[in-house]
């Protein structure tokens, strides 16, 4: 072995054995005796500062080089990779076939990586072409590659497409299809997969278990994921050595309402990392459990696990979707005492947080002291505003944030879309839905156009709408064609609304939701025989509506009322509470009920029962009967699940106006403030 193979091994040995000091020493030495310019010597230094992640060294020995080979590039490409610069690396693949250097298997394995990192299609689609014509497609590591690639790019088909095509395949192949099939949605044809490699002969690893438990999570297939579990205890599995895996079928349990289950295989953890506690606490706070969540928060901190960004913003989260104002708070100023509570991630869920509660102030603060803003930042406020019925103040903002060099994505152009909406700014809707088109960055998606629809169908412009919906270039979905559905049953036109009902059936037959708006619509037409055939699918099919749930928070505790339950101990108070308040609103205001919206061909005093013990006024009538009337200038908040009703809408305008008080009500699709009586959506909801 001569002086210069000597050094090589030297040098190769300290990037194995993670020796850098030792590597500078060899470095120096290499140009103390002559061979700096060696191009297998120059190749291991950038592979050994490459590895340590000191690309600027690797950089300059790769610029000083007089002559380079392929290895030359690829060493410095996976520096870049290793630095987090996929741009870097896919930069400098474009440079190296511009000088003539032919890609090996390697070159585009990295490079294939670094395009569905960033993500870049068109970068990847054109490396794609040459690596096909120069034959290393063929390869296995390249084939995983592609396929990684196309499913990190949300091209799942050319994804399939290559799998299918590989003359061999190993796990990693299989593992990158299945979770590029979960992260796409399509739990479905993972789940098929994860059986269809076992009968192949391929044995599942960690990561085969975790994308497969995250699919059944999609699906609530249970019987799936205990299938998974049952295998993972008969082959020994190691919960505290393979902790994603446990936290993924904690996950499983969780979101399939199996906390029971979920808390024992958490038990079975002994060194419970953070993620794994996150977990089980939003699993028990999406169930509603919100005492038990905030026990096992206290936990965790006392078991002195550093809570990072990523939890304190998942807790946000839940106290918003909730609209839990006062443990929002409480965790606002807990997030202000500790490290990661300036992350962004946590600004922003603070901003959305008050917003969902209702408290627009509190939010604008929020976001004026956030420091770095992100374009997620601009979207929250946007969001938020068009939610309130702000649609001027979310265009104001869109602006503003143009000015300060912040590019939208698609969900910013979906923000002020649905702002314009919410506020029937149809001018200024059909300009940003132009901008949206002209914008190579980004192409429209069904959502997009779905607010148009949505816009057009409010306006009044039903054949409009739908003609958007026929000439667009995407496939219509179901949740477009009820949003013109829902348009069809404002305006009362029978006409669209039945032709739209049946294209309906045919997507969603299951959907009790279509059945629902199809009878309102026959209903309000006073079609009695259409509309009692309509329900009388509804019961051979054997389908449910969702039940309409609105919660008060009194106190520091959650109260929650369903249309029509009478279970609630101060019921018989409610009630003669809001008698009163009908008596009132009718002796001050000519008040009565809008029975139309009670969509019953029974009596008109029927009907005005059934309209008296809707959700929201069950839970208004709870609040006034705990003190809401004395609070004269007080603010009653009020949270639903569903779409506030016509009826509702106007008794609440009514109540404002009589009682002088505030109501704020949170529905399914926006924030309703009503105040001396008017409402802030402008009865355009």
């Amino acid at each position: 072995m001569n002086e210069k193979q000597r050094l090589g091994k030297l040098l190769r040995n300290c990037t194995k054995n993670l020796l850098f000091d030792q590597g500078i020493q060899i470095h120096a030495a290499v140009v103390k005796m002559g061979f700096g310019l060696d191009l297998v010597l120059s190749n291991d230094l950038i592979d050994m500062y490459a590895k340590f992640s000191r690309v600027g060294s690797a950089r300059a020995v790769f610029d000083a080089m007089r002559e380079r080979n392929v290895v030359s590039w690829t060493a410095l490409m996976c520096g870049y990779l290793k630095q987090s610069n996929p741009r870097a690396a896919i930069s400098l693949f474009s440079q190296m076939v511009s000088f003539g250097f032919k890609p090996n298997e390697f070159t585009f394995s990295i490079n294939f990586k670094a395009c569905g990192l960033v993500p870049t299609l068109e970068n990847g689609v054109q490396i794609h072409d040459l690596c096909t014509k120069s034959g290393f497609d063929a390869y296995l590591e390249v084939g995983n590659s592609i396929i990684d690639m196309y499913s990190k790019c949300e091209r799942i088909q050319e994804a399939t497409l290559m799998f299918d095509t590989m003359p061999l395949k190993n796990l990693i192949s299989w593992n990158s299809i299945i979770a590029g099939y979960t992260n796409q949605g399509k739990a479905n044809v993972s789940v098929t997969l994860f059986k269809k490699m076992q009968k192949h002969g391929e044995i599942p690893d960690e990561f085969t278990y975790t994308s497969t438990l995250k699919a059944c999570s999609g699906l609530g297939d249970i019987k799936v994921g205990t299938q998974i579990h049952a295998s993972l205890i008969g082959r020994g599995f190691s919960w505290s050595v393979h902790t994603t895996t446990a936290g993924a079928l904690v996950n499983f349990y969780a979101k399939s309402g199996y906390l029971y289950e979920a808390h024992e295989v958490f038990n079975l953890v002994e060194n419970k990392n953070v993620i794994l506690w996150t977990t089980l606490i939003i699993g028990y706070a999406q169930e509603a459990k919100l005492s038990e969540a905030m026990e096992l928060f206290r936990q965790l901190r006392e078991n002195d696990i550093q809570v990072d960004g990523f939890v304190l913003s998942n807790m946000v989260d839940v106290f918003a979707d909730f609209a839990l104002i006062e443990q929002g708070k409480q965790m606002h100023s807990y997030s202000i005492k500790v490290p990661y509570g300036l992350d962004i991630l946590v600004a922003n869920s603070m901003t959305d947080m008050y917003f969902k509660c209702g408290l627009i102030e509190q939010a604008e603060k929020a976001f004026t002291e956030t420091s770095m803003k992100n374009v997620v930042s601009w979207t929250v406020m946007i969001t938020g505003y068009g939610k309130h019925g702000l649609g001027r103040e979310a265009i104001n903002l869109f602006n503003k944030m143009l000015l300060n060099n912040v590019e939208p994505d698609e969900v910013t152009y979906l923000a002020v879309l649905s702002a314009c909406s919410h506020s029937g700014l149809v001018k200024e809707c059909q300009e940003y839905f132009s901008r949206l088109n002209q914008d190579q960055r980004i192409t429209p998606k069904i959502e997009h156009y779905a607010c148009m629809v949505d816009l057009l169908g409010r306006a009044g412009r039903l054949k409009e709408a739908k003609n958007l919906i026929d000439n667009m270039l995407l496939k219509p979905n179901v949740g477009i064609w009820q949003t013109l559905l829902s348009a069809c049953r404002m305006h009362g036109d029978l006409e669209v609304g039945r032709e739209v009902g049946e294209i309906l059936f045919r997507l969603d037959s299951d959907n009790p939701v279509n059945y629902v708006m199809m009878s309102n619509i026959y209903a309000e037409a006073r079609n009695w025989k259409e509309c009692e055939r309509i329900r009388g699918l509804v019961k051979v099919k054997g389908l449910k509506k969702e039940a309409g749930c609105s919660w008060v928070e009194i106190d520091k505790r959650v109260h929650c009322f369903y249309g029509g339950d009478d279970t609630h101990p101060l019921m018989r108070n409610i009630i003669e509470v809001l008698k009163e308040m009908e008596r009132k609103m009718k002796e001050e205001l000519g008040y009565s009920y809008c029975v139309r919206f009670a969509l019953h061909d029974v009596e008109e005093e029927s009907k005005e029962e059934n309209l008296r013990v809707h959700s929201e006024k069950l839970a208004i009538g709870f609040a006034l009967v705990h003190g809401g009337l004395e609070k004269g200038d007080g603010v009653i908040r009020i949270f639903k699940n569903l779409r506030v009703c016509g009826d509702c809408h106007e008794f609440i305008k009514a109540l404002s106006k009589v009682l002088e008080i505030v109501f704020v009500i949170r529905d399914a699709n926006r924030f309703h403030k009503f105040e001396n009586g008017l409402c802030s959506c402008g009865d355009y909801w």
